[in-house]
């Protein structure tokens, strides 16, 4: 897995509180402006193979839109069941209006 920062969308393609879906090398991501922050989490939900972007964002976590799962954006843990485990975050920089992800885990 790469360390490289990578180029996935511009800042003026992020709606707030609307997640993108990415691909990174083959690994979905899902990139979401919030609180006027940016943020990457992995796209696959922890206890569903279902995507988080089609979920929905709210209060600094994203929802799983088939069980209800939710997922701390800065952490990857989740806080409501049926899921217990966290899924990857990875690092954001903004360098002018570009969004850049790296697939090195923050935690």
């Amino acid at each position: 897995m790469s360390n490289a920062f990578v180029r996935v969308c511009g800042l003026g393609e992020l709606e707030d509180d609307t997640p993108k879906r990415v691909e990174i090398d083959g690994t979905p991501v899902s990139v979401v402006r919030t609180e006027g922050e940016v943020f990457a989490i992995h796209d696959i939900c922890s206890h569903a193979n279902v995507s988080l972007s089609e979920g929905e964002v709210d209060d600094c976590h994203i929802e799983c839109w088939l069980h209800g799962s939710r997922f701390d954006l800065r952490s990857g843990k989740p806080d409501a069941l049926p899921a217990t485990r966290p899924v990857p975050v990875y690092p954001v920089k903004i360098e002018g209006d570009d969004v850049l992800v790296s697939l090195s885990q923050e935690s």
